[in-house]
Parts: C-alpha cells; sequence; structure tokens
C-alpha cells in the first residue's frame, strides 16, 4: 500500500468510515465494479469482511449492489460520495454542537467571573477581532499602525458594519491604511497621538461599543499575540482609560 493509499485512507477515516469501509470503497473505484473476492484481491481486507463492509457501505449510499452469483458491487461516483459524506458530516456536527448548546443552556453558574482570553498566532487573532466586529452594536473603533492588518476580511467586515449603519473609527499612523478608508462614507479615520509615535510593537486595537476590546502585539519573530475580553468590566474600565489618556495627551499636546 502506498504512502498516497493509507493518507487517503486516513482521510476517509476522519470523515466517519471505518479502514475496512475505506479500503473496499477505494478498492471499488479501481476496480469499477466486482465480486467480493475481486475486493479482497486488491484490497487488505479479508474476504470474509468484504461482505459486512460492503453491506455498511450500502446503508451509507456509497455503493450499490448487483443481486447476481456471486453478488456483485459497484461504488457511486465521486461527486455522489462527496455530497453523501458531507452530508453525514454536517449531521454529526449538528447533533455534536447542539447537544453542547444544550449543556451550555442548563449551566447556571453561581458567580460572575471577568474573562480575559489570550489569542496566539495571526490567524486565531484576525477570527477574533473579525467575531468581535460582527458583534458591534454601537460603534466600532480599529486601530493598527501596519496595513497587512487591514486584511480583506477585516476590511468586508467593517464595510458590513458601515452599511448596518454602525459608525466606524479607523485610527492609523499609516497614510495608507487612512487612505484606504478615507473614502468610505461613514468611516472616520483619525492620526493617534504624537507619543505613539516610537510605536514598534502594537499589533491591532478593536475597541466595539464600551464593552469589548482586542490588543495585540507583534512578537520578535512576527507573529502576533493578543488579549480580548467581552462583556466585562475590566473591558469597559480599560477602554475608558485608553480613551481618556488619549484625551488628555492630545490636551497636552
Amino acid at each position: 500500500m502506498t504512502t498516497d493509499e493509507n493518507e487517503a485512507i486516513d482521510a476517509f477515516e476522519r470523515l466517519g468510515l471505518t479502514s475496512y469501509e475505506a479500503k473496499v470503497f477505494i478498492a471499488l473505484h479501481r476496480l469499477g465494479s466486482g465480486t467480493a473476492k475481486d475486493v479482497a484481491n486488491v484490497a487488505d481486507v479479508p474476504r470474509s469482511q468484504v461482505y459486512s463492509v460492503a453491506d455498511s457501505l450500502e446503508a451509507h449510499g456509497l455503493l450499490e449492489v448487483q443481486q447476481s452469483s456471486p453478488i456483485r458491487y459497484r461504488p457511486v461516483g465521486i461527486e455522489g460520495a462527496q455530497n453523501t459524506l458531507q452530508e453525514r458530516f454536517e449531521r454529526e456536527q449538528d447533533r455534536a454542537f447542539e447537544y453542547v448548546e444544550m449543556v451550555k443552556q442548563e449551566s447556571a453558574p453561581e458567580e460572575t467571573q471577568e474573562d480575559i482570553w489570550t489569542v496566539r498566532g495571526r490567524n486565531r487573532v484576525e477570527d477574533r477581532v473579525v467575531e468581535l466586529l460582527k458583534g458591534a452594536e454601537d460603534r466600532i473603533v480599529f486601530g493598527t499602525r501596519l496595513p497587512e492588518l487591514v486584511t480583506e476580511s477585516v476590511e468586508r467586515t467593517l464595510a458590513e458594519r458601515v452599511g448596518a449603519g454602525i459608525p466606524v473609527v479607523v485610527v492609523s499612523q499609516s497614510n495608507d491604511v487612512r487612505a484606504q478608508f478615507g473614502a468610505v462614507d461613514g468611516v472616520e479615520t483619525e492620526t493617534p497621538p504624537a507619543y505613539r509615535e516610537r510605536d514598534q510593537r502594537s499589533g491591532r486595537i478593536v475597541i466595539v461599543d464600551d464593552d469589548s476590546i482586542l490588543l495585540s502585539v507583534i512578537d520578535d519573530d512576527g507573529s502576533e499575540t493578543a488579549i480580548w475580553s467581552s462583556g466585562s468590566l475590566f473591558a469597559s474600565v480599560l477602554i475608558q482609560l485608553i480613551e481618556a489618556s488619549n484625551e488628555l495627551q492630545a490636551a497636552a499636546d
């Protein structure tokens, strides 16, 4: 068995098939159609097991059975198999997360915890930024000194929120970033206070409404790490401190 075939079998297992089911399914696509003997000759599956495995694949909608003597099997087409496995995966996913949602709703914590989370890795930070932006109801402040952190998904989400009537302020030292949003109706662009000009570590700042905030830094290796909090007293106080500090500095300048 080749490395590629082993990897394909592993992938089918992750999609919910057993190892034998994956091997029989692959063997039938290699053969086009065949008997249990034919399948056993090209797949690492005992002939005595092929029958029950074929019955299982038929139940999954992945092969057809010809009632001949001996019985012959034929796999469904690749597109049909993809659709079948995708639907099966989605059903299992829905079932799993419906249960998790039910458990979550049934839980009744006795005390409220102020949640402050750390996220590491640019893609994960990006996902959190977009999620916070999508939850905005009153206002958004988005800031970065790095044009590459204004990704397509961030730009698209900001545009969607502006379209929903949410005021957006984009703060950046970068002329490119300010120019990118300067012509967008509903977006106000600002330059950060002068004391931030020496900043070489910040990544992104996201303020949503008055109770959600994300702050990220760029690590020495170029990766991004962020802390964030939403719907917490910590977030509200930190937002007030940041905005008060900027106002004081602007007045001093």
